[in-house]
């Protein structure tokens, strides 16, 4: 039985829990960055991949003889261990974009996890809870919404607002069947945050700072760049409780950030997987979308500045969370979600098919096909072309408002949907 949502709770510990907390939390980074070297170590000398079950062993032996490892719970290092094992999991299947895993360092974000046996919940009253935490006591919480199902783990994390509880619950909730209702395409992109084939205006994304936090998050960007430079010269790169302070007030606005974000993108996935059948979406390489133009000594980039903004802003839309969203809200509201190859949607007529770059000049917002004479918005044309491969690639939805798209009018030279493998390189 495995957890199939997710709960999370904004938690108030007292000052002497929150003491307690933090020091845990720096211990289970401690502990998985010495369980990941002696898993390293053992399989570059002796080619031997070691698990959490030996490793549970050595981490009893561990907590008898250093006082700050047994001040750890048991099953928060025995998940720690685990959690381990999953992320090695990950880098081993091909399927899975997982990397190695990596040291954690002391800036990461504090987390402590237990196995949903571990912990207990009750309710105080309508908008408290508290939840009972090994050697910590009870927590408290605030209760926002309710569990809906069976715990199966938790973790306990801090980042710049303060500390969250999570809960894996497992609800057995099932995928609704189909809907029904419209497809649509949706275009992500910078000057609009998103565009429905099926509506007329954009959907733009509130700005996630205020020109004020923006100038008070530069200032303390530059501030924490002068005490950083003054910890290394005169410190020994020790960093200093003003420094500390300062990361800290950085790393508030910078959560505050990813909250607003974050509600956004939650609103508009939630919004598109209910109220349509089949959601079109591009199949978009965030990754190379927002390489650097630095170059290289040799060779050096050209507008790399301008290059770095566009990065953010492209980041700034989380592109890649809104499809992972999408993929299990999707299932959950008896929709489907399509990723369709992104080439040429933008130069794509959606009327006749064509693929000219004369028809989208410079980065303007008209589209105006030179063959058929269609006119339109820029995004909601790559939206309208996005709905059309996704029915080519992902069927027909039933109950549909919009037309069967019209026979598509091939054009020379326009590069098929599908691209051949690329040859494998030869040293």
């Amino acid at each position: 039985m495995k957890a199939d949502v997710g709960r999370k709770y904004r938690a108030y510990p007292t000052e002497e829990q929150e003491s307690v907390l933090t020091r845990w939390g720096h211990t289970g980074r401690a502990l998985w960055n010495v369980a990941l070297e002696q898993r390293v170590y053992l399989y570059q000398q002796r080619g031997y991949t070691l698990r959490s079950v030996e490793q549970c062993k050595h981490l009893t032996a561990a907590r008898a003889d250093l006082a700050w490892m047994g001040d750890l719970p048991a099953q928060a290092g025995q998940q720690i261990l685990r959690h381990l094992d999953r992320a090695y999991d990950n880098f081993w299947n091909p399927a899975h974009p997982a990397k190695l895993p990596a040291r954690k360092k002391r800036g990461h974000r504090l987390s402590i996890p237990f196995p949903g046996q571990a912990v207990e919940i009750r309710r105080i009253n309508r908008k408290w809870a508290e939840v009972r935490v090994p050697k910590l006591g009870w927590l408290r919480l605030r209760h926002s919404r309710t569990l809906g199902g069976t715990i199966r783990n938790t973790t306990l994390s801090r980042d710049g607002n303060g500390w969250h509880v999570s809960f894996g619950v497992h609800t057995g909730r099932t995928p609704d069947a189909p809907n029904g209702k419209p497809a649509c395409g949706v275009d992500f992109g910078v000057a609009a945050s998103a565009f429905v084939s099926t509506e007329a205006t954009p959907r733009f994304m509130p700005p996630s700072l205020s020109k004020n936090e923006k100038q008070r998050l530069t200032f303390l960007e530059q501030k924490k760049a002068r005490q950083v430079t003054y910890c290394k010269k005169h410190n020994g790169g020790k960093y200093s409780r003003r420094l500390r302070r300062t990361i800290g007030q950085i790393g508030k606005l910078k959560t505050r950030q990813a909250n607003r974000r974050q509600d956004f993108t939650h609103k508009l996935t939630t919004d598109l997987a209910k109220n349509h059948g089949m959601v079109g979406i591009e199949d978009l390489r965030v990754k190379y979308m927002t390489a650097s133009a630095r170059g290289t000594m040799e060779k050096p980039g050209k507008s790399v500045r301008q290059k770095a903004g566009l990065n953010r802003s492209i980041l700034d839309n989380a592109s890649g969370e809104r499809r992972r969203q999408l993929a299990y809200k999707t299932r959950m509201y008896g929709s489907v979600l399509v990723a369709v190859p992104p080439f040429h949607t933008s130069q794509t007529c959606a009327a006749c098919g064509r693929v000219d770059p004369e028809s989208r000049k410079g980065c303007g917002r008209l589209f105006a096909c030179v063959h058929c004479g269609h006119e339109d918005n820029a995004d909601h044309n790559a939206s309208v072309e996005i709905e059309a491969r996704a029915r080519r690639t992902g069927g027909t939805v039933t109950n549909s408002t919009r037309s069967t798209p019209r026979v598509r009018v091939p054009a020379t030279g326009r590069r098929r949907m599908c691209e051949a493998p690329k040859p494998a390189r030869t040293s």
